[in-house]
């Protein structure tokens, strides 16, 4: 298989831990599963993007940009929905992983933290899916391992996009204390053993 070339962010300067090997072994072996937990991410990006319109509707600047935002991860769902069409990969119903609930565990309950914690965990969330587009892209067949390649860089403009946004609107201070914080519980939750295998999966057991 050729080799795709992809320039994303640099994902030591937010991710703490790469994804184990063994991940993108499974991965590779279960692309089917794969695609479909994909779809249901592509959907969960666009509501939780969506979902912070609702609750900060007076933040204007926010609600442009994440309104941008939530129209892109659609038409990714879109996407993938037609790969999975393409290549007869039928639908699944698929238990969530422990990897958002876990990052929302982190996220405190008084303003303006809640918000700035929401904002960083997005950009931990797109910066891990940048790097397992990355990685996966010249692994897998090369329709959907180029589909993969391009959608590295929107996830990385995703990455950078929520981490702006939390520096607007955070202290003098700046966030990268907290964002070190809540990269410890992304590393731990995407590298250790876990016994289920979705796209955020950590190590399969």
């Amino acid at each position: 298989m050729s080799a795709l070339l992809v320039e994303p962010l640099d994902h030591s300067s937010v991710l703490l831990a790469p994804t184990p090997a063994r991940w993108f072994d499974v991965a590779c072996d279960r692309w089917q599963e794969l695609l479909v937990d994909h779809a249901n991410c592509e959907k969960k990006a666009a509501s939780t993007a969506l979902s912070l319109i609702f609750a900060y509707a007076e933040d204007s600047l926010l609600a442009e940009r994440l309104s941008r935002l939530a129209r892109e991860e659609l038409r990714h769902f879109e996407q993938v929905q037609r790969l999975m069409r393409e290549l007869q990969v039928p639908f699944m119903r698929l238990s969530p992983s422990r990897y958002a609930e876990g990052l929302r565990r982190m996220v405190r309950t008084r303003e303006p933290e809640r918000l700035i914690d929401f904002l960083l965990c997005g950009a931990l969330i797109e910066a891990r899916s940048c790097e397992r587009f990355v990685g996966l892209a010249p692994r897998l067949q090369p329709q959907i391992g180029h589909f993969y390649a391009g959608l590295a860089q929107s996830e990385a403009r995703h990455h950078l996009l929520y981490l702006k946004l939390a520096e607007q609107r955070a202290a003098a201070s700046g966030v990268q204390e907290r964002l070190r914080q809540i990269a410890e519980v992304e590393s731990e939750l995407a590298t250790s053993d876990d016994d289920k295998f979705r796209f955020h999966s950590g190590r399969p057991a």
